[in-house]
Parts: C-alpha cells; structure tokens; sequence
C-alpha cells in the first residue's frame, strides 16, 4: 500500500523538521496545508515537499482537514499533526504495518501517549486515536439473506506508539472558537461541551470561566446526561467563586453534592470555597475529598497536585 503523510500547521517552524523526519520513509507523499503561517513553516516544508498548499482559515478544523485529505492521492492518508513524533521503535512498526496489513482496514489507530506531561486536555497518558485512513472506502454487502452495506468501518488498533510534544497550549485559540461557535450558532454540540469544559479545568483563566458561564448556566437546565451534568455544575460553582458571587455557589454546589458521586474537581473548589473564607478546617475536609474520596472527571490535577499542595503544605 502507498500512504500519504498529510499534515495542517500555522507556525510550526521550530516542530515540523522534528515530526517529518521522524515519519522519514513511512510516506510515499507529504501533504502540507498552511493555514495562514507568519514563520518559515513553508520554508521548512519546502525541504520535505512540494506538496504545499494554502487555506484561509475560517475557525474550522474539519474543514482544513478535509481539503488536506481531497490533495492526498495514495491509498492510506496518515493524518498526522507537526507537534507529534514517532520513534525508531514504533517507526519499524509503522514500517511493517504498511507491509502487513490487511486492504479491507479502513482505519487504524495508534496509542496517543505523553499526554500528562504537558497538562494537555486529558486524563490519562495514553489513549488509541485514529491516525490512519483509508482514502477511497468500499462499500460491501453483508449478510446472505437481509443483505445490508455494512456502514461500520473496519477498524485496527495497532501498538504503535505516537509521542505528543507540544512546544505550548493552544487553549486561548480554543477558548475563542468555542465563543463563535455559540455566537453563530447558539450551542455547542455535546462533544465540544465536554472539550470546553475541560479546557476551561485544564488551563481556563478566572475570565475564561465568567465569560463561559453565561452558556454554561444555560446549557445545565437543558442537560439530560449525568455526567455532563457534573462537570457543567462544577464549571458554574467556581465562575461563581471567582465572580464573588456565594448564594450561586452554595446553589450549584447543593446540586452537585444531590447528584451523589462528587467529583475530584467539585471537591476541590469546595475546599478552595472554604479556604477563601477563612475556615481551613473544612477546607482540610474537602481537600482530602478531592485527594481520597473521589475521582477526577476533567483534569487529574485536581485528585493529586491541587489538593495535596494544600494537604502537604497548609497552603
């Protein structure tokens, strides 16, 4: 099979030299889609590709995605981004996977680790991701009798490991995407919640959290899943905290506690509630919640670092 290396960058100058060669080989073309670089990212590109291409940026992943993927011509498009590496342990993989595996796979997925280190918007340091695609899919018929196309694609999970190495964040841009997908379109589809709440967790600003609980406080009357609800209900207690504001608190924090199972991050700001008023005794009680009683939803941090700095330290 022939694979194409397909990348969208903006800025990339200083990782995208790192990534390329780490990829050397793997690839029968290289695909790079510019969205608007003010660096040498096309100059850096230049030395692995002509395959260079621009798309004005609209707040849009998917759509640069996408005509990244309509320039790609080999039969497996590898969609990879330019803080990424693979290393010479899992590029042998990759290298006997392109010769091994099966054409009826439509995707593969690699393990996407080192999340932790770079307090990136995840729990967990290691997770399967979908990296690999077929470009043109066949549709097949199944079933000797009822005869269907089968709709599921067939999917891989492979042992190949991806190395993320983020030279920074890339929440502020986030945080303003989020903002115009509600300006334009009045909500955020359930999966882009769930990210802009973790963003906010991971590395929002006290603004961060006021601006988004307008939408927030909104968005928890409607909610039907439980679990959403949680971390909508955590997001409203600490914009509240933050805005001064502590009959909101204790209203959200009642709600949160109702559910049942509190959170890491609810425990937490219920200790961070309490410190701020002086009583460090109950802010003690929470903090030991957030750090021994229960589980982090949105970041890890507020299960083990947060809490056990004050536990640890009395600060």
């Amino acid at each position: 099979m022939t694979i194409s290396i397909c990348l969208i960058v903006k800025n990339e100058e200083k990782h995208l030299p790192r990534c390329l060669d780490s990829l050397k080989d793997i690839g029968d073309e290289v695909v790079i889609v510019d969205t608007g670089s003010s660096d040498g990212t096309k100059k850096a590109a230049e030395k692995y590709t002509s395959r260079i291409y621009d798309f004005k940026w609209i707040d849009d992943f998917a759509a640069a995605r996408n005509y990244a993927f309509s320039k790609c011509s080999c039969d497996y498009i590898y969609s990879a981004d330019a803080d990424e590496i693979i290393d010479m342990e899992n590029r042998d993989k990759f290298l006997k996977l392109k010769e091994t595996l099966d054409p009826s796979t439509e995707i593969v997925q690699f393990l996407y680790t080192n999340q932790l280190e770079y307090n990136t918007a995840y729990n967990f340091d290691r997770e399967l991701r979908p990296k690999l695609y077929k470009r043109l899919r066949s549709f097949v018929w199944e079933g000797e009798v009822h005869e269907q196309v089968r709709l599921a694609p067939v999917i891989l999970d492979s042992d190949i490991e991806i190395i993320h190495k983020p030279g920074s964040l890339h929440s502020g841009r986030d945080f303003e995407i989020f903002r115009r997908i509600i300006s334009n379109k009045g909500e955020l589809e359930p999966r882009l919640l769930d990210m802009y709440m973790r963003e906010l967790a991971v590395s929002g600003s006290d603004s961060d959290f006021v601006t988004a609980s307008e939408y927030i406080s909104a968005a928890l009357e409607q909610e039907s899943d439980a679990d959403r609800l949680k971390d909508e209900l955590y997001t409203m207690m600490r914009a509240c905290r933050i805005s001064s504001d502590r009959e909101g608190f204790m209203k959200y924090a009642l709600r949160a506690l109702a559910l049942g199972e509190v959170t890491s991050e609810t425990a937490f700001e219920l200790g961070e509630y309490y410190r701020m008023t002086g009583d460090e005794k109950e802010a003690g009680i929470w903090y030991y919640n957030a750090a021994h009683e229960t589980e982090p939803s949105l970041d890890h941090r507020y299960h083990d670092e947060y809490p056990l700095r004050f536990l640890n330290n009395g600060k």
